[in-house]
């Protein structure tokens, strides 16, 4: 193996890690853990989902891809009840829930190889590579984490204030 490609890697994973722990995970802590109970179970209509299915559709998702996966363990994962879920769980109990899994997805990205990444896996019934299963989960978070923004900034009417330092200098997106 090319010294090249253990750097190439390294930048991959590091800059994967960065977004989904170091941008994302907080960023969607502080959108939820001021919510009511109501406002992450609240749905415009029955054809969407509530913060509370995206909660644990993510929980799901990065437990399967990256936990799981990585770590050769068994899936367990039961994806149509995470949307099918209506309420019981807080706030509170949500994040816990993802957060716990998030400190299990840091511990496997802090120790990902090149060879790991380019290692073929089958996740979900898909033959895919590592790169491709951390792509995935990094991708696939941002998607979500995106739409639990939005509803908690439409169900609070408030500003979540992530760019308010680009104000500043006119560069707020």
């Amino acid at each position: 193996m090319r010294s090249q490609d253990t750097e190439v890697a390294a930048l991959f994973l590091k800059f994967s890690r960065d977004k989904l722990i170091g941008q994302y995970w907080p960023r969607l802590q502080a959108a939820v853990s001021p919510l009511t109970e109501d406002q992450v179970w609240w749905r415009p209509n029955e054809a969407s989902n509530s913060i509370g299915n995206l909660m644990l559709h993510l929980n799901g998702n990065v437990r399967q891809w990256l936990v799981d996966s990585f770590n050769g363990a068994d899936d367990q994962r039961d994806r149509p009840a995470e949307f099918a879920a209506m309420g019981g769980m807080t706030a509170a109990a949500l994040l816990a829930k993802l957060g716990a899994t998030i400190d299990l997805a840091d511990q496997v990205l802090g120790r990902l190889t090149h060879e790991d990444l380019i290692r073929p896996y089958t996740i979900q019934g898909y033959h895919v590579r590592g790169l491709d299963a951390v792509y995935q989960v990094v991708e696939h978070f941002g998607l979500h984490y995106g739409q639990i923004t939005y509803i908690a900034k439409s169900v609070t009417g408030n500003d979540l204030g992530f760019y308010k330092e680009l104000t500043k200098t006119g560069r707020a997106d």
